[in-house]
């Protein structure tokens, strides 16, 4: 590879990760923006919990921490915090009476449904303006990075 392909490259590099940047900064604020549609006391990481726990049922700490990269006392503080808002219910493990399993309200589940089928069709509104081809190719793309 030639020195100018070397800086052409390393430009277009730099420019993906300004890209990434602002699309961290975007998802971050959509999170927040969610979250506060659910309830207006509600945090973007404690919004990660709970559609986590909408999606998955009942579920541990453990469990959760484990999905979500986390620790298992900082889930425990997120849920204690979802609890007190009314969006989630503990229960007793079953097979471990110990143990606690989490679970979003059914008031919970149909405000993040609701949100989330508004958010999906925001994107696919923005992508039906793009073609097939290039829709398909920053599907590959994405799927190459990951």
């Amino acid at each position: 590879m030639s020195e100018s392909d070397h800086k052409r490259i390393d430009a277009a590099i730099a420019t993906v990760e300004d890209q990434f940047g602002v699309l961290a900064n975007r998802v971050r604020e959509n999170l927040q923006n969610q979250a506060t549609k659910v309830h207006p006391e509600l945090q973007a990481g404690s919004y990660k919990l709970l559609m986590t726990i909408a999606r998955g049922g009942r579920t541990s700490a453990g469990s959760l921490a484990e999905t979500l990269h986390s620790d298992k006392s900082v889930i425990s503080r997120q849920a204690k915090v979802l609890e007190e808002l009314g969006l989630i219910s503990r229960h007793a493990d079953p097979r471990d009476g110990r143990s606690t399993l989490f679970e979003a309200t059914p008031q919970a589940v149909e405000r993040i449904t609701q949100i989330q089928a508004t958010r999906r069709a925001e994107l696919y509104e923005r992508l039906r303006t793009w073609t097939t081809d290039e829709v398909e190719t920053l599907a590959e793309l994405l799927k190459r990075l990951v």
